[in-house]
């Protein structure tokens, strides 16, 4: 444990922002994974809302530095790669 103040409120700012991460990187993973339901359905319209808010949560993750750049973009390609393959 630390000692002196200012590496006490560091623990603690990492901790919070940690519980942050956490949180936007749930909600993106959770979106995919309704997205591969939605397409293991086969319902093309409710894949197509689902798409949208996936892309939505992977550039949310993207903006918060959650993931790179570049993962956000091969994520959503991956997605919409999936949703062509779907005719």
């Amino acid at each position: 444990m630390p000692n002196i103040k200012s590496a006490i409120k560091r623990v603690s700012v990492i901790k919070t922002k940690t519980q942050n991460n956490n949180m936007v990187k749930t909600a993106y993973k959770t979106a995919i994974k309704s997205f591969k339901k939605s397409v293991e359905e086969g319902n093309k319209e409710i894949a197509q809302k689902a798409l949208i808010e996936a892309t939505k949560k992977i550039d949310q993750a993207c903006t918060k530095g959650v993931i790179k750049k570049n993962t956000a973009s091969r994520k959503k390609s991956n997605l919409a790669k999936i949703l062509n393959t779907m005719n």
